[in-house]
């Protein structure tokens, strides 16, 4: 590796790192269970939650509660098993509940042979419950409308097609009706479904709606029927796009339309975060389903991209404006919190990780968390040929983009290393076994075999040039990196992915301690050939044309140095200097006028008492600031004053919710508008408290740095 690549790589690493150890224990979440402390867990163990719900790629979401359940499924494009689905009591603790079917096999092409089907596959599912019974229902490019159905959410589920239609939603109607709306573009055709679900209707009303001049509306439908009036949600198609919604008290319209999203990217970068500019618009939140709670509340999880870890999943309230549902806050709509509390849902759970991702093959089955790669030869792969070991037999492939039977993973954010154990004493000339993320380019590092001997190299592809392409010379390995010549038989693997730099280093050892980086970072993307992030893959292949030899990868381990650090700390009790992220001024009190400023960071101003804030704890993640005279920092319309509260409670106006996004940036909201703390970079002056949400280079104001100077 160039080494002035590899130094930058791991400064972005180690500075995240040390801030996070730098305040570890200062959180008012104690206590929480091991594995919530090194898995990404939105739960914050103090009555709130953090986005994303997974720092891991989940696409396309649709929920629904049934009693006090909830369920989320999500795209699973060229993965097998197919179609996910997630169970929850809480909304924000979810756990895998399994898959609609373990093989999506619709003809050669699915098993990579004589093609793929990479960034087609299954798509946008739309989870229903009707009389009893599941439904889910996702397109397959080119196959069809797949309608699947169980009784039970665990299955086994029934399974039949229909014609194929674009982003499509169901709704099964009070008057035994089932209609789906689908299509990109308005107007949107409304069709009804036989109660078999087996055709449509020929005969029935032609139904659309309309879209009316100046309105806009997307893809990706969410359709309900909400206290007698039709909702129908969809998102604009891109990145820095809104979502829509529309309202009719008939099926048949006329239809009303309104922004449900504006512009909100809960600080998410359009360029990797340490390339940033002020005017990055960001990536917005778009294209999600909604439930409400048995307490009456109403709750949206919508999607939106993070660079090359893939699409993510936010939990956002819903406000009800004039009979439209808006994402957001009373004060705030169309935008939405990082941090907020938990729904009401009348349940209680302790934090927990909805993605373990560790296996050591010990079990006699893969954790459920892997897919394959396209459908797999299972009589290419085996836990019990030698108990303990995932043992993969090479199967003939050009290169790793065509290489059948790779067992994928998604690699959590914002930042993991995983490592994975190799025994290679099976391989046979022409093998290549090894550690992959798979993507479009793709590279790796692996043992490769020949009638010579054995080399470790580091290798790149650029996959396919389009989505569901035939490889071909489009998808040919490029120069390898030779890193060892005839290394140990058994060695580790080993993949570092910073997605603040969408960057990777591979590495490698043969004592599984000491590590050794081979080549440049590789650069990761989110690219629409295989449409999702990058994939951690387990693979071993044969170039020869016919079948090889085999391979035991063993200790599989994911270490996730970013799980819970800095985003969940609030330091209770400490005071603390605040000081903004666009510019470095400090928050401080001008005593003679009674109000909070912002001094710049040479000032003496910044250097006395009055920049310093006592941080009392309100509970649930909100906290009062109490300045050295005794006086609370307080919010009136949209001014920020100081207020002597004469041994009276404290009330909306003193209290902020704490909401730390990540990489170390600060917000607080007031709970008198629900908008945010902000000052004018490089204007000294009054704070206000009008900030609607993180701008994404978050260099506007609205984000600050803390530090304990007690």
């Amino acid at each position: 590796m160039n080494k002035s690549n590899r130094a930058r790589f791991f400064a972005v690493s180690l500075l995240a790192s040390c801030a996070l150890m730098s305040q570890a224990a200062l959180s008012d979440s104690p206590g929480l269970p091991g594995a919530a402390t090194r898995h990404w867990t939105a739960d914050n163990g103090n009555g709130t939650y953090s986005n994303p719900l997974f720092y891991g790629e989940f696409e396309d979401p649709d929920v629904i509660r049934v009693g006090s359940d909830y369920y989320l499924v999500g795209t699973t494009m060229h993965m097998n098993p197919a179609v996910e689905i997630l169970h929850s009591k809480d909304l924000v603790n979810w756990e895998l509940a399994g898959y609609c079917t373990n093989k999506l096999d619709l003809g050669p092409a699915y098993r990579l042979e004589a093609g793929n089907i990479y960034g087609r596959g299954i798509w946008a599912p739309c989870i229903r419950y009707h009389n009893g019974v599941f439904y889910i229902f996702s397109n397959v490019n080119g196959a069809g409308l797949q309608v699947f159905r169980s009784k039970s959410i665990y299955g086994p589920w029934e399974h039949n097609q229909l014609p194929g239609r674009h982003d499509l939603s169901v709704l099964f109607d009070d008057d035994g009706k089932i209609y789906i709306i689908s299509g990109g573009g308005s107007p949107y055709p409304i069709e009804e479904l036989t109660q078999d679900l087996h055709a449509f209707v020929t005969n029935s009303p032609r139904r659309q709606l309309v879209v009316p001049p100046g309105s806009r509306m997307g893809e990706g439908h969410h359709l309900y029927k909400i206290k007698g009036r039709y909702v129908d949600v969809s998102a604009m198609p891109g990145g820095s796009v809104d979502q829509m919604v529309a309202v009719a008290d008939s099926i048949d319209g006329p239809w009303k339309i309104e922004r449900m999203v504006e512009s909100e990217s809960l600080g998410v970068t359009s360029a990797t975060p340490i390339h940033a500019q002020a005017s990055d618009r960001g990536l917005w939140i778009h294209q999600g389903g909604m439930c409400d709670t048995p307490s009456g509340e109403w709750w949206c999880i919508i999607m939106s991209d993070h660079g090359s870890a893939g699409r993510m999943v936010s939990l956002v309230p819903v406000t009800w404006d004039n009979a439209f549902p808006l994402i957001g806050l009373p004060g705030n709509l169309r935008k939405a919190p990082n941090t907020w509390i938990k729904p009401n849902t009348g349940y209680t759970q302790e934090p927990k990780p909805t993605y373990i991702p560790d296996d050591n093959f010990d079990r006699g089955k893969l954790n459920p968390h892997w897919q394959w790669n396209h459908v797999p030869d299972d009589s290419a792969w085996s836990l019990t040929e030698k108990p303990g070991v995932l043992r993969l037999h090479a199967l003939p492939a050009t290169n790793f983009w065509t290489a059948r039977n790779s067992l994928c993973q998604r690699p959590p954010g914002p930042e993991s290393i995983m490592t994975v154990e190799l025994e290679t004493t099976g391989l046979t000339a022409g093998d290549n076994a090894g550690l992959a993320l798979l993507s479009a380019p793709y590279a790796g590092i692996g043992v490769v075999k020949t009638t010579e001997g054995t080399t470790l190299q580091m290798f790149q592809g650029s996959g396919g040039g389009r989505r569901g392409g035939f490889g071909g010379s489009n998808a040919q390995a490029r120069a390898s990196i030779i890193a060892a010549t005839n290394p140990p038989s058994r060695l580790w693997l080993r993949v570092h992915c910073n997605f603040d730099a969408d960057e990777a280093v591979f590495s490698w050892s043969a004592d599984g301690k000491s590590f050794t980086p081979l080549g440049d970072p590789f650069k990761t993307t989110f690219q629409l050939t295989t449409f999702q992030g990058v994939r951690p893959a387990l693979f071993n292949f044969n170039t020869s044309g016919q079948p090889g030899g085999y391979a035991d990868f063993d200790n599989y381990l994911v270490d996730e140095p970013r799980a819970r650090g800095i985003e969940r700390e609030i330091p209770l009790g400490k005071s603390v200097a605040l000081t903004s992220g666009a510019d470095g001024s400090f928050l401080a009190v001008d005593n003679r006028a009674g109000v909070l400023v912002n001094v710049p960071a040479d000032s003496a101003e910044a250097k006395t008492r009055h920049a310093r804030f006592q941080v009392v704890d309100l509970g649930k993640g909100r906290v009062a600031f109490k300045v050295s005279d005794g006086r609370f920092v307080s919010v009136a319309e949209a001014g920020v004053t100081l207020k002597d509260l004469a041994g009276k409670a404290l009330g909306d106006s003193e209290s902020f919710q704490w909401i730390n996004l990540l990489r170390g940036d600060t917000m607080f909201m007031s709970l008198t508008n629900h908008r945010y703390l902000a000052t004018k970079p490089n204007n000294p002056g009054a704070v206000t408290a009008t900030a609607t949400g993180p701008t994404p280079a978050r260099k506007s104001g609205e984000c600050f740095k803390w530090n304990i100077v007690d």
